[in-house]
This record gives structure tokens, C-alpha cells and sequence, in this order.
């Protein structure tokens, strides 16, 4: 089980990943607000997606996040280290993302 330190580090590396993303790929047309639920650690973080970027992260649960993504610890580690594949993930319930459909269509642009 990854740890909650871990769990930080994977959301900032994303973060880091997404700023070079936007840099090369151009900004996403996406302003939400984002809660991660690390369901093993009974822990959440939440922020905010910006023109593709990821920022604000902040420990912490937002019950009103417009997109909210449910996973384990080991699972979210392995999802931002491409060690798990994020359609395969949904598809066996490892990874619970709800959002709007066309959020989704956005997001994949992102992953």
C-alpha cells in the first residue's frame, strides 16, 4: 500500500506533467474543480483543472469537485507512473471517475 506521501508526490508529478503537456500540446479548454479519493487511505485530495493544468492541489476532500476520481493508493501510483492503463483501470473497476461525458472527452486529450 502506497503511502499518503506517495499518493502526494504521484498528484505532483501529474501536475508536472500536465504543465509540460499544455507547453507542447497547447491549453485544453477545461476549468474544473477535482477531488482524487484514495479509497485504501480513507484520504482525498483537491484542486482545480485549468487550460489543461492541474493546480491548488491540496489535501483534503471537495464533495462538490465536478470531477471526482476514486482509486487505491497502489492503483492512483501506478495510473500517474503509466504503469496502469487508465481505460483498463475504469473497465475493472479499479479506477471510479465521475464526471460529465464531454469532461471525459477533454480529460482523455490529458491521459
Amino acid at each position: 500500500m502506497a503511502s499518503v506521501d506517495e499518493c502526494r508526490q504521484a498528484l505532483q508529478d501529474l501536475a508536472a506533467r500536465l504543465d509540460r503537456h499544455a507547453e507542447t500540446q497547447g491549453r485544453i479548454d477545461l476549468d474544473r474543480t477535482l477531488a482524487c479519493r484514495v479509497t485504501d487511505l480513507g484520504t482525498a485530495f483537491h484542486g482545480r483543472i485549468e487550460g489543461g493544468r492541474l493546480v491548488g492541489l491540496t489535501e483534503g476532500d471537495d464533495p462538490k469537485a465536478k470531477i471526482a476520481l476514486s482509486t487505491s493508493s497502489d492503483d492512483l501510483v501506478a495510473l500517474v507512473h503509466g504503469q496502469l492503463d487508465i481505460t483498463q483501470a475504469v473497465t475493472s473497476r479499479r479506477v471510479s471517475i465521475k464526471a460529465n461525458p464531454l469532461d471525459l472527452l477533454k480529460l482523455r486529450k490529458l491521459l
